[in-house]
Parts: structure tokens; C-alpha cells; sequence
């Protein structure tokens, strides 16, 4: 077999080329030089590199645009969900910091309009550069993915990459001095001296909510599951869980750290880590679950993704979590009936809410708002279905229809989505990408890219520490949210143990640098 027939039928069966270059690019985005990795991009590096090849031999090798519509809505809505029940406190907590990044992201856009106007490149290529820039495919996307954008998108993408991994690298520079340093959630045996008999619930109150107590010995040795209205009477031994600080304040207020270990003591009182599988609570608070009235149980802790929280009664509890249960021995087959406890739950796709969900996202990117001159702006079917998905994400619920997805479901729909959007996305550049270099267009574009990427990292990384004063570790995550890059997520997080600041630093900011970016995109090409 030639190699012009293989190409041949590489471009008749284009659902082959779709997994295998998914394939073959993943395992190239894993390959790691000098700490670094392209990941998932890889994937469209790789298809454009097989459809150039394809051109250069008389064969056109396409992945059709539905296709890619498919991923890139699949993404941005998984994305959304994900994001959702952190970003309306994102917003009411740090809208000083979204600001100044939404500010460097649009002085970045006139940076890159004014650049390629000077060197006389099209409306789409301009757009393109932007997106690559700030290396954001869903912005790619808005632009329609034309492939002269794309074209733009993979010669500016690079350094987008390579400048934020500078970016932070000089922002972990100053990790060792941060103050910000989250709670760590500890464990401790108390032994109850004080005279004053405090209720669990005046415990609570005086520190914030933020401390539990899993069990309680009595003095004369019963251990039960502490309630509201238990009194902490002297001589008892607690088993408190909460931050590390707040363990250490109980136990200078209640007594001294005990030498008798309650929690080893599981003839009566027994813990399970049990995964909520069940839908029916899903977006239900922890009070609102009410095992401690059922079956005389805790939730101590909760652990969604790799972050863990503590079970306080206002905690909102997604399908998928998994949860640290204190309850009697006799209740624990109970209380994980009640709760599931199977691995299914953490896969559960939820069709119904990820149906109606990105369909209600397109249609929301279909609407055209008018704009002077007679043109229309829309949000597009990226940023319809990313907006629609942080609202489910942060509902939860209506009434009996739970609105979210797992977050492990969500994770790898979206990057499923991604993967399937950069293989599109790449067999439209493919023979643009020739004719780019062939005519020397990459030369400018490159040049757009080093100017545009180094202003708006760098710049990220100068504004946010020096005006917001943010530490290092959490500020390495605000610039890979910034870069909306999951790639530069990894990057820091690999270099700071998975420090949990790094993920909030991200989070905090990449909805809104998503959506920012997206209608940035889209304008540039309209001017």
C-alpha cells in the first residue's frame, strides 16, 4: 500500500483519523522536556501536521465542523459545572482581582488588533494570534474556527505556553514568604477540663462553625455521637475535627490533648468513608440530609476532587463526593444504603441535565445582540454553554432535578470534548499552515505572539502581586487561570506538591477570563 492511498483512506473514514490522532497526540502531549509538556494541545499540533502532509500530497483529510461543534460545546459546558459553585463567591470575594485581569486580557486584545493591523493581516488571522496568545481554544472557537484563525491560534500558541510557564516560575519564587497558607483540617483527642459545661452548639457558634466534634467518651466510658445540644462535660474526651488553628484554640479553651486515643475504639462507634451516589441529594445541604436524626450520624469530612472540606450542617453536597461518616456500628449499612456508596455515581453522566443543559447554552449563544454599523454580536455556542453551565453548577437543584454532574464525570467529559475540538480544529489549519509559512506570515505571527503572551502574563504576574498583594503559590494559579490553560495548571501544581492554592487561584479567576477572552475574539473579528 503507497502512502497516498493510506492518506487516502485516512480522508474517507474521517471518525479513524478523529481517535487515532487523538491518540497519537495525547501520548506525544505526555512527553516531557526540561519539566514540560504539551498535553492535550498536542493533539491538534498533531492533526494539523497530518493534513499539511496530506496536502503536500494531493489529499484533503477534514474532520467535519459538527464534529468539532460537538467538542467544543461538551468542553465548555463540563467546564462551567465544574467551576459553578465557586465562581458567584469568585465573584463577591475577589471582583478586584477579576477586574484587573479582565483589563489586562482587553488591553491585550487592542495590543494584538493593533499589531496586526499594522502588518496588514486579516480580521480572522488577528483573532486567531489573540487566542493563541492567551492560548484559549473555546476563543479559537468563537471566532468560528476559520482557518485562517486557526492558522493565527497554532503560530501564537507556543509561547502562550512557554510565557506562562515563565510567568510562573517567577511568581513560586516567592511561595517561601506567603502568609496565606490554607487551613490544614486535623484531628485531635481532647480531654475536657474546664467547669463550664458548653453545649456543641456554643462551641460552634464561638468559633465560627468551623470545628466538629466526631465522638464523645463520657466520664464513665460510654462513647456517643455528639449532637447540637450535647454538654461538653469535664472529664469527657472529644475526637475534634476542623482547621489546624481552631483545633488548637479548642483546645486551650475545653482542656489538654488526651493520651487515650477515642478513635481507635470502634466497638461501638465506627467511621466509613462513603461515597454519595444517591441523585436524590445531591444540592442538599448536609443538615438538609439529616443522617444525624436518622441514624445517629456525622459527616465529618468531605472530599470532592482532590480537595477535602469539613462537614459543617451549611456544606452543599454534590453527587460524587465522597464523605467521612462517624456513626454507630450497627447504623453504618444504613447510612450507606441511604447514601449509595457506589462507584457508578461518580461516572453518573446526569443526560437529562447535560441534554437540556448545552442545548440551552447554544441558544443562548444564538442570540444576536445589534451592534452600530448594522453588524451583530452573539456569544456563540462556547460561552452559551460555559455561562449556562456555571448556573447549573451553582444550583445544584430544582425541586427533584438535580442540575450537576459528578465533578470526575464532568472532568472527563470536558476533556474529551477538548481533545475531539483540537483534532477538528487542526485538520482546518493544515494547509493554511503551508501557505502561512510559505509566504512568511508565521514570522509576524510569532512576533504577535511573543509581545501579546509576555504583556499579558507578565503583566499578570506585576499587577496582581504588587497591587493585590497576593502570595506566590496562589498567584502561580490566578496566571494558569488567567492563560485559561490547563497545561500551565499542571505545570504549578506540580511544583508546589498540588498545593490547594494553586487550584483556587485558578478557579477563582478562570471563568471570567474564559468568558472575557471568548467575546474578545469574537470581536476582533468584526473590526
Amino acid at each position: 500500500m503507497t502512502l497516498a492511498s493510506v492518506l487516502t483512506v485516512l480522508a474517507d473514514h474521517p471518525v479513524l483519523v478523529l481517535f487515532l490522532v487523538t491518540g497519537v497526540g495525547a501520548a506525544i502531549g505526555r512527553v516531557r522536556l526540561w519539566g514540560m509538556s504539551l498535553g492535550a494541545v498536542a493533539v491538534l499540533f498533531t492533526m494539523i501536521a497530518l493534513t499539511a502532509w496530506g496536502v503536500s500530497q494531493g489529499v484533503t483529510i477534514e474532520v467535519p465542523s459538527y464534529v468539532g461543534d460537538f467538542g467544543l460545546v461538551l468542553f465548555a459546558f463540563s467546564i462551567g459545572v465544574i467551576a459553578g459553585p465557586g465562581f458567584v463567591n469568585a465573584l463577591r470575594t475577589s471582583y478586584w482581582m477579576l477586574l484587573l485581569v479582565s483589563a489586562i486580557m482587553i488591553v491585550a486584545a487592542a495590543l494584538t488588533l493593533g499589531l496586526g493591523t499594522m502588518l496588514d493581516l486579516s480580521p480572522e488571522t488577528i483573532a486567531g494570534a489573540y487566542a493563541g496568545s492567551v492560548t484559549s481554544t473555546p476563543a479559537l472557537a468563537a471566532t468560528g474556527g476559520s482557518p485562517a484563525a486557526t492558522v493565527g491560534y497554532a503560530s501564537t500558541y507556543i509561547f502562550g505556553v512557554i510565557g506562562a510557564m515563565g510567568a510562573v516560575v517567577l511568581a513560586l519564587r516567592h511561595s517561601r514568604t506567603d502568609a496565606d497558607a490554607p487551613p490544614r483540617i486535623v484531628d485531635l483527642v481532647i480531654r475536657i477540663d474546664t467547669d463550664s459545661t458548653p453545649t456543641m452548639t456554643d462551641l460552634t457558634r464561638r468559633h465560627g462553625g468551623r470545628v466538629l466534634v466526631s465522638r464523645l467518651r463520657r466520664p464513665d466510658g460510654e462513647v456517643i455521637v455528639v449532637g447540637p445540644d450535647t454538654v461538653l462535660e469535664k472529664g469527657a474526651i472529644i475526637n475534634v475535627v476542623g482547621p489546624e488553628r481552631v483545633v488548637a484554640a479548642v483546645t486551650d479553651e475545653l482542656g489538654h490533648p488526651s493520651t487515650v486515643n477515642i478513635t481507635h475504639d470502634r466497638s461501638r462507634l465506627d467511621y466509613r468513608r462513603i461515597i454519595l451516589s444517591d441523585s436524590r441529594w445531591s444540592g442538599r445541604t448536609i443538615a438538609q440530609l439529616g443522617v444525624a436524626e436518622r441514624f445517629g450520624a456525622t459527616i465529618v469530612r468531605v472530599r470532592r476532587g482532590d480537595v477535602e472540606f469539613l462537614g459543617t450542617p451549611d456544606f452543599v453536597l454534590h453527587q460524587g463526593d465522597r464523605l467521612r461518616v462517624v456513626a454507630p456500628r450497627d447504623q453504618l449499612p444504613e447510612v450507606t444504603a441511604f447514601l449509595g456508596d457506589s462507584e457508578r455515581g461518580m461516572a453518573d453522566l446526569n443526560p437529562v441535565a447535560l441534554g437540556l443543559g448545552i442545548a440551552a447554552g447554544m441558544l443562548l449563544g444564538l442570540i444576536e445582540v445589534p451592534l452600530p454599523g448594522g453588524s451583530h454580536l452573539s456569544l456563540g455556542a462556547a460561552a452559551g454553554a460555559l455561562i449556562v453551565g456555571l448556573v447549573m453548577g451553582r444550583i445544584g437543584r430544582i425541586g427533584r432535578f438535580v442540575t450537576t454532574i459528578p465533578n470526575a464525570a464532568a472532568t472527563a467529559l470536558g476533556e474529551l470534548g477538548l481533545l475531539i475540538f483540537l483534532a477538528y480544529a487542526g485538520s482546518k489549519a493544515g494547509s493554511q499552515i503551508l501557505q502561512a509559512i510559505a509566504s512568511g506570515e508565521i514570522v509576524a505571527l510569532v512576533g504577535i505572539g511573543l509581545v501579546v503572551t509576555s504583556f499579558a502574563m507578565f503583566g499578570t504576574y506585576l499587577l496582581v502581586r504588587h497591587i493585590l498583594h497576593l502570595g506566590g503559590t496562589k498567584l502561580s494559579g490566578v496566571i494558569a487561570g488567567a492563560q485559561t490553560n490547563t497545561a500551565i495548571l499542571a505545570f504549578a501544581q506540580e511544583r508546589t506538591g498540588h498545593d490547594v492554592r494553586v487550584a483556587l487561584g485558578y478557579s477563582l479567576v478562570y471563568p471570567t477570563a474564559l468568558v472575557v477572552k471568548i467575546l474578545l475574539a469574537q470581536l476582533l473579528t468584526l473590526l
